[in-house]
């Protein structure tokens, strides 16, 4: 693969950093012999296009970390994913609504991470969304042909291209609160924060709050290591008052971005993303 080629990885979620990655690369420096550590890895689409030779990548949402587990160990490889697509995505062009709301509700029992992906790919927006419950509770994107053979092997080739980075890496995949992994990190060790956006929709597993977006300000400035902030400055209607109050003595990089998960496309602005450095 040249390092020209972005990695898109097979989990979509809200704030995917993909249209960022070359932004992010030019600025996170890794060495072989450091542990890159992110502790909001979500999709994982910064990891596998940084690939760094050594990493603990966490999230407190469980299922993407299962899932990602399971790539890693080959217990889902993109022959078994293709194969389980298949069956399930003919059901789904021929139920639609219905099957969709099924698979849904034996997710919600079993946890199954290839249904995890499945529900993925064809709620409504790519959405990620679990209810105080914890059941995922995205509503169905409508598109009973969805899984078309096209569909269905660019997904499988999302799934061989992160497999083969994983292989040659040293990489711990762990369910756990952020505060955990960043207390893991030493002097020279990196430590890549892209966490839930204050003000922005946040239910994507769990509730982020204003006291866990101090704690993480805190715990930043206090690690050894090397800090890389994701976080959003401004569009045309606010300003990220929390960039500005916990992290203006980082160094700022910025770059205009959008995003295209979410609702109506009229509400899709322009934001100023910046990569916040630790001096």
């Amino acid at each position: 693969m040249s390092d020209s080629k972005i990695i898109i990885p097979p989990i979509k979620c809200q704030g995917i950093k993909t249209k960022l990655i070359p932004f992010i690369k030019e600025h996170v420096k890794i060495s072989d012999d450091s542990l890159y550590i992110e502790p909001f890895v979500g999709t994982g689409v910064v990891a596998f296009n940084l690939a760094p030779k050594n990493a603990i990548l966490s999230d407190k949402n469980e299922h993407i970390i299962n899932f990602y587990k399971k790539v890693q160990s080959k217990e889902i490889t993109s022959q078994i994913l293709k194969k389980f697509l298949n069956h399930h995505g003919e059901r789904l062009s021929k139920e639609g609504l219905k099957y969709y709301q099924k698979m849904r509700d034996d997710f919600n029992q079993s946890k199954d991470s290839l249904y995890f992906l499945f529900l993925n790919r064809c709620s409504f927006n790519g959405m990620i969304r679990f209810n105080k419950e914890g059941n995922f509770n995205v509503p169905y994107c409508h598109k009973d042909n969805r899984f078309s053979k096209s569909y269905i092997t660019k997904i499988c080739n999302q799934v061989d291209n992160i497999s083969k980075i994983m292989e040659d890496k040293n990489w711990t995949f762990k369910c756990c609160d952020f505060k955990e992994s960043m207390m893991i990190a030493k002097e020279n060790n990196c430590i890549y924060l892209d966490p839930p956006y204050i003000g922005r929709d946040t239910t994507y597993f769990e509730k982020w709050n204003e006291e866990d977006a101090i704690s993480l300000a805190n715990i930043a400035h206090q690690s050894k290591a090397d800090v890389y902030l994701s976080m959003w400055k401004e569009n045309q209607f606010r300003k990220n008052d929390y960039l500005f109050d916990y992290f203006s003595d980082f160094t700022w990089y910025e770059e205009k971005h959008y995003y295209y998960l979410g609702g109506k496309e009229e509400n899709r602005h322009p934001i100023i993303e910046v990569l916040a450095i630790k001096n």
